[in-house]
């Protein structure tokens, strides 16, 4: 049932409202951050007031903007796959818009105004991105998307954010291109470019080879958001964006999009049917395969934290990207279900990274032995996220890989289950010496890291820079690596690392939130926990009675 409804539209102006007011108060920063929490709350209960009758009710709210012409219209539409999209974006907003006020203060960053606006102009978008009832919108928001954000990829206004800036921009432009040449080639064959459940039903008769075409550009440029090699490369660049940004906006709102994007192709502008028909799920199977076993590989070889976590997004996207090509009930619901799993985690992990950061200047995971001492909380819910990224059962990177390994056998599709379960073990060999360290080395006695630069067990010819072997006469050794400084661009040219230990070791902070503010540690925690209830209690999770009711909307091949 179809409800004309001003609430899509309002779940939008929530975040877009509240940035004249966030300039406004720009000199009372209290007052502005006052206002970004509230804009985040009222976009969370505005979005949280559509579940009840969309997941229980069977309806969707539409909200016409404009029409172009005849049959191109920009309008909204709140299903149930929008619904799983804007609701994870919204309350992660409100974790982040907390956290962003610690980070923000506790390293009195410049341009903090600038900052809380073009979140909020993000977060506009990204909802529009959720609610857009066909491709055409899809692209207008997605492309704003990529606008809003790129005052946050380049924060820090170094020659190092302008360069992963620009890049930031050539490759979602790139695949916005993409997008909008799938989606006149789709309008020229179909006559429409409205998300319908199943496919649209003049897809299944065109020309397989045009078909085709509209699924491969729509896919390229989806891609590129989606991180899918060898698309990926301006998404590890990009950690040189401020810890909340890398957390939010590549953990869930941008890198999301993408997945999004490709969600929409496969289950509302094609069909599972039509593509199984047109044999492109198994390519699309592949390169998600490909890539979430390649970006495993390399995040063993980064020493650096938030790059590491970078390629390891990369890695987890493509789990997502399988679970849909796979064309199966369980599949989908597990690559469906691994989009708020994946983001609690992420978020989770991205955080503690930058806890770090601003309490310690510590960038370097070979900097990192003892830490655990100094920052218990943190390296705890690093500990977890860590554990569920891997897939470790009672938590939730396991419920929704599970989902997808079981869609994988049920579809004959063994080799994929086997590359799920590799990649679980290859997570744990860049998580676990993280962990490790940080609770049971000192930093006089550790096993330096990454694992790939190093022999196994030794303490000797380990590079931890991922740059080449120190040397006699190498004048170039102690330089960093290119995006290998920290956010703010810097570099200390006394050591080759940032932070690490003081003299004496770490100081012990106790378990009582002595390691950081409560505006930091508060956010951590709820986005730890958060993994852990989509682990423990699925069933009671509302995310996963929305990918159900997607699911069974669409109509799948059990």
């Amino acid at each position: 049932m179809i409800d004309p409804s001003l609430r899509p539209v309002l779940a939008i102006l929530a975040s877009l409202l509240a940035i004249p007011l966030i300039f406004a108060t720009s000199s009372r920063r209290n007052l502005r951050e006052g206002v970004t929490i509230a804009a985040a709350l009222t976009k969370f209960g505005l979005i949280a007031s559509l579940v009840p009758s969309v997941v229980w009710g069977g309806e969707t709210h539409e909200a016409s903007l404009f029409t172009l012409a005849s049959g191109i219209e920009l309008a909204l539409e709140v299903d149930a796959l929008g619904l799983l999209f804007g609701l994870l974006a919204s309350l992660l907003w409100i974790v982040t818009s907390f956290y962003s006020i610690g980070y923000m203060r506790g390293l009195d960053e410049h341009a903090q105004t600038r900052y809380f606006a073009s979140f909020a102009a993000s977060l506009a978008a990204a909802v529009g991105v959720a609610f857009a009832s066909n491709l055409l919108t899809l692209f207008v928001f997605y492309e704003l998307l990529t606008v809003a954000t790129y005052p946050l990829v380049t924060h820090d206004e170094t020659d190092e954010a302008r360069a992963a800036g620009r890049k930031y921009l050539t490759y979602t432009f790139g695949g916005g291109v993409a997008v909008l040449a799938g989606t006149v080639l789709l309008y020229a064959a179909t006559g429409t470019t409205a998300f319908t459940p199943g496919g649209i039903a003049e897809l299944a008769t065109t020309d397989p080879t045009i078909a085709r075409a509209i699924f491969a550009l729509l896919v390229t440029g989806f891609g590129v958001k989606a991180a899918l090699m060898p698309m990926h490369s301006w998404l590890p660049d990009a950690m040189v964006a401020p810890t909340p940004v890398s957390g939010l906006l590549h953990a869930v709102a941008v890198v999301k999009s993408g997945v999004f994007g490709l969600a929409r192709v496969i289950l509302d502008v094609f069909g599972p049917e039509t593509v199984e028909s047109l044999g492109v799920g198994l390519p699309l199977a592949v390169v998600a395969t490909a890539t979430l076993l390649i970006a495993s590989i390399i995040a063993l070889g980064r020493d650096n934290l938030k790059r590491r976590l970078a390629y390891s997004t990369i890695s987890q996207l493509s789990y997502i990207v399988l679970g849909l090509a796979l064309l199966r009930e369980n599949a989908l619901i597990g690559g469906l279900l691994h989009i708020p799993a994946h983001a609690f985690m992420k978020l989770t992990l991205f955080f503690c990274a930058g806890a770090i950061h601003v309490e310690t200047h510590t960038d370097d995971i070979s900097d990192m032995a003892g830490i655990g001492r100094r920052m218990p909380l943190t390296m705890a819910a690093f500990a977890v996220a860590s554990a569920g990224m891997a897939g470790i059962p009672l938590l939730a990177g396991f419920v929704s890989k599970w989902y997808i390994v079981i869609g994988a056998i049920e579809g004959g599709g063994w080799f994929f289950a086997g590359a799920l379960l590799l990649s679980g073990v290859l997570n744990i060999g860049y998580f676990w010496p993280v962990v490790y360290q940080a609770y049971f080395e000192s930093p006089d006695d550790h096993d330096e890291k990454p694992l790939l630069r190093g022999v196994f067990g030794g303490q000797t010819a380990v590079e931890t820079d991922g740059g080449r072997p120190v040397e006699d006469g190498d004048d170039h050794a102690d330089e960093p690596e290119p995006y290998e400084t920290d956010h703010l661009g810097k570099y200390d040219e006394a050591h080759d690392h940032h932070g690490g230990p003081p003299e004496g070791g770490w100081t012990a902070a106790g378990w009582w939130g002595g390691e950081s503010t409560w505006f930091m540690l508060g956010p951590i925690l709820a986005a730890a926990t958060g993994a852990v209830v989509l682990g423990i209690v699925p069933n009671t999770a509302v995310f996963l009675e929305i990918v159900t009711t997607v699911v069974e909307n669409v109509g799948v091949m059990a």
